[in-house]
């Protein structure tokens, strides 16, 4: 198995339209070969931010490279870097962690 997660600083006041970004994505994952599951969320409210994670569970490396590669992944993260629609609500660049479990 291999876990995949995404960890978000986001600015103070911005918790809302972060969420809603997330609540409305079209991520095809369900349709994904290889995915199992997925956790959106929500941590620590920070003096300068809120931390977010996503939490995203594929059967294995190669699976989640897939997907990686795949016309899903680019049209639902077509935005992410440009973000034209959304104010500046990042405290900082989401970190990517991955993970193969061991147990």
């Amino acid at each position: 198995m291999y876990i995949v997660m995404n960890r978000f600083k986001i600015k103070l006041g911005s918790e809302d339209t972060f969420i809603e970004i997330w609540r409305n994505r079209d991520s095809h994952l369900k349709e994904t070969k290889g995915f199992n599951r997925f956790y959106f969320l929500k941590g620590k409210t920070y003096a300068d931010y809120t931390l977010f994670s996503s939490y995203a569970e594929w059967e294995s490396k190669q699976d989640f490279e897939n997907w990686v590669n795949s016309d899903h992944f680019k049209h639902t993260h077509r935005n992410t870097d440009s973000r034209p629609n959304n104010p500046d609500i990042y405290f900082e660049p989401a970190q990517l962690e991955c993970f193969e479990v061991i147990i």
